[in-house]
């Protein structure tokens, strides 16, 4: 059965696909130059044919340059486009064509790659840039080794009589391309403007920008090749980027799609893209089911995007039954979708909605989610027919090659050195005209100095010597501020080479201070999605929190528009450093259940040690951090807010956190409890047993999510066949299976389901009772030490109460010194809870 459906959707898709190729009009570009690089003779590929590489209405002007034929045709014959990849051109110096244009405005540049090696050239090792005479394409381009083809896709505003096209070798290197194109495309296929979902205002600007095509994908579609668009475009599909696909579905519609006149077009989006679409499936009768359609990218950090989404209601029988909610990174992109009013009252209409999102230093992801509206008595749905990422170019003028027009220069350049002067001599009469009224607001908004025991900067400031000065106030001793010129000189001035990690908040460098003790000083980014809250929650939480497996705060700065903690130095780095992505020795599977149990520790005085509980909200491998002994200790709070109150369940806030690590339920609800930090521990002990990322974009569409992937592993059974290989011969099947039911209990869907993380670290010291074990212990034996257990429990129920409004007496502060393996030893043969 399942075969015959997937049968009859494939068919379908192909009607779908020649029905609507056939009633699309051409596009007829002003420029369209179409090159076979490297081929003497020209190259019909569908309806559109690529010159040979030879000089006609273009020019080449390279001073060095081979014709190097591929060896083994039938290497590509499986390619899509195979026949442009069976030569290439190959220049040992820098290169150029320039391509006159007809009519200047937005244009194409897509340039083809496939990489091959022969006796003269091994195109696999080469490095180049690619530019035009404004703006670099491609920096140290580098083929994949492994003779993939790239594609790359480029959109520019051309505003010259001539096109540029440079390509550069790096030192010791050389550039191939395969084929390219410079064709134009309607200018308003990119408008100028924009959302800007980090601060919610107007992107301006868009039409100006050179973009490059990131992803291109048909949502709940077949692939497209350029064949079946307009402008010839290629659009893959969005399963294997889906995190979830239990939670959509695929439709499909057969009848017209509608355009808006001087709105949207062909050349926007294909009539098939707006014909299909990935839609919210529904998991539940109920209206309160708050569940996500999400699809996770890999993307470059310190960039922004420009993401377009594509919308048309095929799923409706009537107008104003669709309203949905969009995301891109958690923020919210637009709070109420309603297709009927976006689309002037009209079913199988196509828009689309252009959004801007920055991603700071520290991420390498983007996410694009739907879900179901906030409104009241709305039925959850949502629907995504088309999805468009691209990056905004953060380069200036490429480099001026031989044979590029020289004689605007030099005017251009007097013009702009004339008008800067001005702009200087005004900047600096208007600085010494304010220089006392600004001297009076040296802080920022974001960046405003504070005092953490309630009193002003000023009074800090009064205390504080050339190196540190303990502050105390209402809470006790709450830490050292330290001045920012002693920071400077423990990191040898913030010196690049000893960064040791990059987060949220800022870089993390190596510090030494003039007493020689090592510390790690955490620096705020400006450009940071995180800022004042976090740098106060951080102080105020660590100040009053002590305990051997929660990483201790130094110190802080605040001097000078900056936010700084200072942390006790962790010498091995993160748990997850150790586990993949380095050259790290393994750990093997003892380290690894004692570094859990640290860990596990950690937490459970976080959610028991105050009158309070406190939620971490980003418990994760990175923030895992082990000192010289492989002792493990929690770090990063910025995020942990405080518990519910006595009367109260949970606490509503905004979804924060890791991707891969939060909490479904969380996410879909916004309400965190404890049993939040209990689910994202649970993924961090299958990557303890896995040795993997949690999400792999790169991986097969069922491996993406290691929560997902190892619990169908486990429900079935079988959770040893993904386990890390080089620890897989060496764990106890005892262990083993206590420590995967652990997991399983984590990552349970609701967290009434999960265990607290007491139960958790009385599991995993079980399971390392299990793995020490060299034989089992007579019951005999067992009885008659029973009494010294009750004893061991009864001391640690007199080891003290927790202060209202407070922290635990310094015995409480670190239950790590009762040990729980001799509680274990007692109950080996026993099944824990």
């Amino acid at each position: 059965m399942a075969n015959r459906k997937l049968g009859f959707g494939s068919l379908f898709s192909l009607i779908l696909i020649l029905n609507l190729r056939n009633s699309v009009a051409a596009f007829v570009p002003a420029d369209n130059y179409l090159i076979d690089c490297g081929s003497l003779t020209d190259t019909k590929v569908d309806d559109r044919v690529f010159e040979a590489d030879s000089s006609r209405s273009w020019s080449l002007n390279t001073p060095k340059d081979v014709l190097t034929n591929i060896t083994n045709p039938n290497s590509v014959s499986s390619l899509t486009s195979s026949s442009l990849y069976l030569n290439a051109r190959v220049f040992t110096g820098p290169s150029s064509y320039s391509f006159p244009i007809k009519q200047q405005g937005r244009h194409f540049i897509r340039l083809y790659f496939f990489p091959f090696d022969n006796q003269q050239f091994k195109l696999t090792t080469s490095q180049f840039s690619v530019s035009t005479q404004d703006n670099t394409l491609l920096s140290n381009f580098q083929p994949r080794p492994d003779s993939t083809t790239a594609v790359k896709e480029f959109s520019a505003n051309i505003n010259h009589d001539n096109l540029i096209l440079s390509f550069i070798p790096g030192s010791n290197s050389f550039a191939f391309v395969s084929a390219l194109e410079v064709v134009s495309v309607p200018n308003n296929l990119i408008l100028d403007t924009a959302q800007n979902v980090n601060n919610q205002q107007t992107y301006q600007g868009l039409s100006n920008q050179v973009l490059e095509t990131v992803y291109r994908l048909n949502m709940g579609g077949p692939k497209l090749l350029p064949v079946n668009d307009t402008l010839w475009r290629t659009w893959n599909t969005d399963g294997v980027y889906l995190i979830n696909a239990n939670v959509a579905k695929n439709v499909s519609y057969a009848g017209d799609i509608n355009y808006v006149d001087g709105a949207t077009s062909p050349e926007i989006a294909p009539k098939i893209v707006y014909s299909t679409a990935t839609e919210l499936a529904s998991q539940s009768s109920t209206l309160d089911a708050r569940v996500n359609v999400t699809w996770m990218f890999k993307a470059d950090s310190s960039f922004s995007y420009l993401v377009r989404m594509h919308f048309c209601d095929i799923v409706s029988k009537a107008l104003n039954n669709l309203y949905f909610r969009a995301y891109i990174n958690s923020w919210s992109a637009s709070n109420n979708i309603d297709l009927s009013t976006l689309s002037a009252n009209s079913l199988h209409t196509a828009i689309f909605m252009d959004f801007v999102v920055g991603l700071p230093a520290e991420s390498n992801n983007l996410s694009v989610s739907i879900g179901p509206s906030d409104s009241a008595g709305i039925a959850p749905d949502g629907i995504l027919n088309g999805l468009e990422i691209m990056k905004i170019s953060n380069s200036g003028p490429g480099a001026v090659v031989e044979g590029s027009s020289k004689s605007k220069i030099g005017p251009i350049l007097g013009a702009v050195f004339g008008v800067l002067a001005l702009v200087i001599i005004a900047a600096v009469v208007f600085c010494l005209f304010r220089r006392r009224k600004k001297a009076k607001k040296q802080q920022s908004k974001t960046w405003l100095p504070f005092s953490i025991n309630g009193g002003t900067s000023q009074s800090l400031a009064s205390r504080t010597s050339n190196i540190t000065t303990a502050t105390s106030g209402k809470n006790g001793n709450l830490g050292y501020r330290f001045s920012f010129v002693v920071l400077q000189e423990a990191t040898n001035n913030f010196d690049e080479n000893w960064v040791i990690g990059v987060g949220g908040f800022g870089k993390v460098y190596k510090g030494v201070l003039r007493d020689e003790t090592k510390v790690a000083v955490k620096r705020g980014n400006p450009k940071s999605q995180q800022g004042l809250n976090e740098f106060r929650t951080e102080i105020e939480l660590l100040s009053r929190l002590r305990h051997r497996h929660l990483v201790s705060l130094i110190g802080y700065c605040d001097e000078r528009n900056e936010m700084i903690l200072v942390y006790e130095y962790m010498e091995k780095g993160t748990l997850k450093s150790h586990l993949y992505g380095s050259d790290l020795p393994n750990l093997n599977w003892e380290q690894r259940l004692e570094i859990c149990i640290g860990s596990a520790r950690g937490l459970h005085y976080l959610h028991t040690g105050s009158a309070k509980a406190i939620i971490h909200r980003d418990v994760k491998s990175a923030n895992i951090l082990l000192d010289e002994n492989l002792m493990a200790k929690v770090a990063d709070f910025g995020l942990s807010k405080t518990g519910p109150e006595l009367d109260q369940t949970h606490v509503s806030t905004a979804v924060k956190g890791s991707f891969g690590y939060l909490d479904p339920e969380y996410f879909r609800r916004q309400q965190l409890t404890e049993k939040s930090d209990v689910y994202s521990f649970g993924v961090v002990l299958l990557e303890v047993l896995c040795a993997r990322p949690v999400i792999d974009p790169t991986l097969p569409r069922e491996m993406v999510n290691l929560a997902e992937w190892g619990m169908k592993w486990q429900k079935r059974g079988d959770l040893d066949q993904i386990i890390d290989a080089r620890i897989a011969g060496t764990i106890k099947p005892d262990s083993l299976r206590k420590f995967a039911e652990t997991v399983e209990k984590c990552l349970a869907d609701f967290g009434v389901e999960r265990p607290t993380m007491g139960d958790v670290l009385w599991n995993l010291e079980y399971a390392l009772q299990l793995q020490e074990a060299q034989s089992p212990d007579s019951e005999a034996n067992s009885i008659n030490r029973i009494v010294e257990l009750s004893s061991q429990v009864q001391n640690m129920n007199n080891l003290g109460t927790v202060a209202e409004g407070g922290i635990a007496n310094s015995s409480l502060n670190d239950l790590s010194d009762v040990s729980m393996s001799r509680v274990f030893s007692q109950l080996i043969k026993s099944e824990g809870r």
